[in-house]
């Protein structure tokens, strides 16, 4: 799969004219707990020539891609879109230059545009983002007795994440099983949540799990915790970034 995941890559390039310069595994395969029939979830940042940049007019600065059976999904941001999203301390993209399955990286980008997102990150907007995105993924599981098991990992790890920013007032790992290992809460808890990856590691997607009535109401008090003290997190670290520098460097050396 990884050389089919490069090959569209390339394609990809040619038909848009674009360099490819970071492209990396997001969703459960990068978070830790993919189903043997999870797809696979690719991300891509790319730059145009110059000349692109220079136009008056407005264009696209997305990609996508979707394999015929459904099984790959690509999807690209361009670097002037991502440099405006990542200032904002945006958490999508915090997550994509930490994955640890990376299929092509120009020239250590990864870590020009981590010493980037450090200096733009903002603890309360990236709770703002981890906050809504577990509220939305709880209320689907919430007070019923059978579940989606990959919903019930989407509601923990977004959760997990909102305690994290609370706790270590840092980025949140993308990787599930860090934020784990690492936050204060009950060692029966993370057995069980390691217990429950394991099983996930087997079942399909479309598997239904009975409710975990404990994980719920961990759930249900961190976020009434996330809820009453997020307002107290701070914002950027650094209140003057040059983001035009950084653009100008980047589509003038990459």
């Amino acid at each position: 799969m990884e050389n089919k995941i490069k090959n569209v890559i390339r394609d990809l390039e040619q038909k848009h004219k674009v360099k490819v310069l970071y492209a990396c595994e997001t969703g459960s395969r990068a978070w830790g707990f993919p189903s043997p029939d999870s797809d696979y979830d690719v991300r891509m940042i790319y730059m145009h020539d110059l000349d692109w940049y220079l136009s008056l007019s407005d264009k696209k600065d997305t990609i996508e891609f979707m394999s015929d059976d459904g099984e790959l999904d690509v999807t690209g941001w361009d670097i002037k879109k991502c440099l405006k999203l990542m200032w904002k301390s945006n958490g999508t993209l915090l997550e994509r230059v930490q994955s640890p399955v990376v299929y092509r990286e120009e020239n250590n980008i990864a870590s020009v545009l981590k010493a980037f997102a450090d200096k733009c990150f903002a603890p309360i907007a990236t709770m703002h983002h981890y906050l809504g995105m577990a509220k939305n993924s709880f209320s689907e599981i919430n007070g019923k007795d059978e579940i989606k098991l990959k919903k019930l990992f989407y509601a923990l790890r977004a959760t997990l994440a909102c305690k994290w920013l609370l706790e270590k007032n840092s980025v949140p790992p993308i990787v599930f099983m860090e934020m784990v290992n690492k936050l204060s809460f009950e060692e029966e808890l993370k057995t069980k949540i390691k217990n429950l990856i394991e099983l996930k590691l087997r079942k399909m997607e479309s598997y239904i799990h009975p409710a975990e009535k404990d994980l719920n109401n961990f759930i249900t008090f961190e976020l009434e915790v996330a809820d009453k003290e997020f307002k107290g997190l701070s914002g950027r670290k650094e209140k003057e970034v040059d983001l035009e520098s950084l653009f100008k460097q980047i589509v003038k050396t990459y």
